[in-house]
């Protein structure tokens, strides 16, 4: 059996917090509001496996409103509900990611991510693709403010 699920999420940018994009450090003057560590990316990579086997999404998992779940590191939240969906017997075949930000310039970074992405989904990395596009100066993406990521993944489950 398989099951497909797509996540998305957008945060706006802010000065004096670290940028964190699937789960590594990028340089930059910047990084992203949010309750927890903001990883924009993770989020919505999240977001997809929850919906693929069929979990709910990522605020009903971890709320904003949580106390618990305040700078939380993403990648642990990531970690939690793959060891729930490994649990019901899913697996990842891959996973399709696309980041939005004006800057800072992320293909030099695409790499290192896909390979956090791999070992925190336990896959090999060949599974995992992260692209990046710009907003052409367009909307909050292209203007700087906001940044926003897209995920689909595919699971797979022995029946």
């Amino acid at each position: 059996m398989f099951r497909v699920g797509l996540g998305h999420d957008t945060h706006r940018t802010i000065e004096g917090r670290p940028l964190i994009l699937g789960g590594v450090t990028i340089p930059s003057d910047s990084g992203l509001d949010g309750h927890s560590d903001a990883d924009v990316l993770l989020h919505a990579i999240t977001d997809a496996i929850l919906g693929a086997a069929g979990l709910g999404d990522i605020g009903e998992w971890f709320p904003d409103t949580s106390a618990e779940f305040a700078g939380a590191d993403s990648g642990e939240l990531l970690s939690r509900v793959m060891a729930e969906v490994a649990g019901q017997g899913w697996a990842v075949v891959n996973l399709d990611c696309t980041i939005f930000a004006e800057r800072p310039k992320l293909s030099q970074h695409k790499q290192a991510i896909e390979l956090k992405i791999a070992a925190l989904l336990k896959v090999d990395p060949a599974a995992i693709n992260v692209k990046a596009k710009t907003g052409e100066r367009v909307g909050p993406v292209g203007r700087g403010e906001a940044m926003e990521a897209q995920a689909v993944v595919l699971l797979s489950k022995e029946t």
